[in-house]
C-alpha cells in the first residue's frame, strides 16, 4: 500500500492520534509516497478536461497540500494560481516543489471554510479533500467557493462512482470510516476523515443551493462500470450570478 519512502505504521498511528492539521504536518514530508495523494492519472485527467473549457485567468487550488493540483492550474490558467491549506507543514513541502516556468504560483494557509480572498478567481478546483468535512458543512464551504469566483467562474473537482457492496472496496472503506467514528467517540482531538460522507446527490443539491449550476463530465479515460455509467465523473459547477 506505501513505497518505501512513506509513513510506517507507527508515524500513521500518531497522525492519526492527532488534530487533521497536526496530523497533516506530521505526514506532509512522506504524504506523495502515500495512497492519500491524488494519482496522476486523475490528475492527467481533469487537465484534459479542463482545457477543453478553458483557458482561464486565476485559479485556486482549494486545500492544496503539497500542491499536485496547482501543477493542474498551472496548465489551464494563464495569469495566477493560488494554493491554500491550513497545514504549514504541507505548505511547506510545496514550495519545495520545483515547477516549470508559467503563471505566477502563490501559497496561502487558511482554512477553507474561511477562504481571505474576494471574487477573484475564475476556476477553483480539489483534489480529494472532502473527507475532511462533515457533511453539515459542505453548505458553508460551497458557500465560500461561490464566493471567491468571478461571476461564470468554475469549481471544478472529480467524484468517483461508489463501490458496490458486493467489492471488497466497499467493505474496507465502510470498515476505515467506521473505526474513525470510534475514535473520533473515544479521543480528542477530533480527526475527521470519513471516505463515505461525499455522495454524489445530496452534493449536486448542496452545490445548487449555494448558486451554481452544475453539469456532470465523464472522463473517459477511466472506462464505464458494467452498468454503463462512469468510473469517475468531473463535477463542474459555474457560479450562476
Amino acid at each position: 500500500m506505501f513505497s518505501p519512502e512513506g509513513p510506517t505504521l507507527r508515524e500513521l498511528a500518531v497522525q492519526a492520534l492527532s488534530s487533521v492539521e497536526h496530523g497533516y504536518d506530521l505526514l506532509a514530508p512522506k504524504f506523495d509516497h502515500t495512497p492519500f495523494r491524488t494519482p496522476d492519472s486523475v490528475l492527467d485527467a481533469v487537465t484534459s478536461a479542463l482545457k477543453e473549457s478553458g483557458p482561464y485567468a486565476d485559479g485556486l487550488d482549494l486545500c492544496c497540500g503539497t500542491g499536485a493540483g496547482v501543477d493542474v492550474l498551472a496548465t489551464v490558467c494563464r495569469s495566477s494560481v493560488t494554493g491554500v491549506d491550513f497545514s504549514a507543514g504541507m505548505l511547506d513541502e510545496a514550495r519545495r516543489r520545483a515547477r516549470p516556468t508559467g503563471p505566477r504560483v502563490s501559497w496561502v494557509r487558511a482554512d477553507a471554510r474561511a477562504l481571505p480572498f474576494a471574487a477573484r478567481f475564475d476556476l477553483v478546483v480539489s483534489f480529494g479533500a472532502f473527507g475532511h468535512f462533515l457533511p453539515r458543512e459542505l453548505p458553508g464551504l460551497f458557500a465560500q467557493v461561490h464566493g471567491v469566483l468571478r461571476p461564470g467562474g468554475s469549481f471544478a473537482f472529480p467524484v468517483l462512482a461508489p463501490p458496490r457492496p458486493s467489492s471488497p472496496a466497499f467493505w474496507m472503506l465502510l470498515g476505515f470510516d467506521a473505526v474513525m467514528r470510534v475514535r473520533n467517540a473515544v479521543w480528542r482531538p477530533p480527526f475527521v476523515m470519513y471516505y463515505r460522507a461525499f455522495r454524489l446527490g445530496e452534493v449536486r443539491r448542496a452545490l445548487e443551493r449555494a448558486g451554481f449550476r452544475v453539469d456532470l463530465r465523464a472522463l473517459p479515460e477511466f472506462g464505464t462500470r458494467s452498468d454503463g455509467s462512469p468510473r469517475v465523473r468531473l463535477v463542474e459547477a459555474r457560479r450562476a450570478d
